[in-house]
């Protein structure tokens, strides 16, 4: 499992599920993507604490830890977003191991909404809380809600390399170059950009390299 004590009051399911969940994923993914996973799942589980949000650890640890399984080559399809091509995986995973039809959604819905802000938050605390797991690991959104030996310890467990801003961008990048169309997003901000020559929209890498993060 990488770690078996608690962070923060946060520790991985003690559970059968909860171990293969880990073995599928650092079978499939990169030491990269496993490790930024795992911490979006404690970042994820700690956000809870500080909530006071009531939810089942090993349905987060699921959703965190398959959030980004659609960017590796051996479960990306042609032609859907990479969140769904993730979100299949979980669904197909969890089915095979038994788990209910609600609790595969709650799941399948976490990871395919990961990468849109301003809605997670309002549903399930499984879906809002890979969410923030997924904005405090990368975009560094929630740094200073978590006091620094606790995002130390974290890092430690499963630490982020040298470089690691540029190596998750070039990560998404190798995973999705090959469907650009799946990229169409937020058609708000093309809707402002239309009617207002002036605007300029977010970009997604400039908040990552801009984060309280180094590397």
């Amino acid at each position: 499992m990488g770690i078996s004590r608690s962070i923060g009051g946060v520790a991985i399911p003690d559970s059968k599920l909860a171990r293969e969940i880990a073995e599928f994923v650092r079978d499939t993914e990169t030491d990269l993507l496993f490790n930024h996973s795992s911490r979006v799942y404690f970042f994820g589980a700690l956000a809870g604490l500080q909530r006071g949000l009531t939810y089942d650890p090993e349905l987060l640890y699921a959703a965190t830890m398959f959030h980004d399984v659609g960017l590796m080559d051996s479960h990306s399809s042609d032609h859907l977003r990479f969140e769904v091509d993730g979100a299949n995986a979980s669904r197909e995973f969890l089915k095979s191991r038994g788990i209910s039809q609600a609790d595969m959604d709650t799941v399948w819905t976490a990871i395919a909404l990961h990468t849109t802000p301003g809605v997670p938050e309002f549903m399930h605390p499984v879906i809002a809380l890979t969410t923030a797991g997924v904005e405090m690991d990368v975009l560094g959104l929630t740094y200073d809600q978590y006091p620094d030996d606790v995002r130390e310890a974290v890092v430690a467990a499963f630490p982020r390399t040298p470089h690691f801003k540029e190596d998750i961008i070039q990560a998404f990048y190798n995973g999705i170059k090959h469907k650009p169309d799946t990229t169409f997003g937020n058609v708000k901000a093309d809707v402002i950009a239309d009617k207002e020559p002036h605007f300029h929209r977010g970009n997604f890498c400039s908040v990552i390299r801009g984060s309280h993060w180094h590397g």
